[in-house]
């Protein structure tokens, strides 16, 4: 399956990652083509998402046996092992490749089983976008005021050094 890069209306195709004892909410915008085609969140090689996570964790991260491919299976029990989960703010919009800046009629997800099923009362959004939509659509709906958090993204890697993302990510295990 070819993905588009062009500006097209994009339906959300991962599922979220919590249990019953998910405590903390941790939100990007809507996947990037690479974590579309790789089937789970923060895929981009040069992301630094998974890094970070594991730094605060404590965790280390191993990779599959074909050529360095990230262990999805491992990202996710690596979530669910420190009581978080994870998602996105949007269900569907129209976005060009993965330039949040582009996002064009945004649709919320749907935040009302996670929240009922869990024991999620901290939100965080993985950058500025994140944090505008989940304020805008959908604080007022879950109740739960969200922190916004740097951006993993490669693109802000000259703003935020690996170190001081490490010390922004650190609250989510507090």
């Amino acid at each position: 399956m070819k993905l588009q890069t062009d500006s097209s209306y994009i339906i959300h195709p991962l599922v979220p990652v919590w249990d019953t004892d998910s405590r903390v909410l941790i939100l990007g915008t809507m996947p990037s083509p690479k974590s579309r085609e790789a089937g789970f969140y923060y895929m981009h090689p040069q992301n630094r998402f998974w890094p970070v996570i594991a730094a605060v964790t404590g965790e280390n991260l191993l990779y599959a046996n074909d050529g360095g491919a990230p262990a999805v299976e491992e990202r996710r029990a690596l979530i669910l092992h420190h009581h978080l989960a994870l998602w996105d703010v949007l269900a569907g919009c129209d976005i060009s490749g993965a330039d949040d800046a582009s996002i064009r009629n945004p649709r919320p997800n749907d935040f009302t089983a996670v929240l009922a099923g869990s024991r999620i009362r901290r939100v965080y959004c993985t950058g500025q976008t994140a944090f505008k939509y989940y304020t805008k659509l959908c604080e007022s709906v879950t109740g739960i005021p969200a922190v916004c958090l740097p951006s993993t993204s490669p693109a802000n890697r000259g703003r935020w050094p690996l170190e001081k993302l490490l010390s922004a990510y650190g609250v989510i295990t507090e």
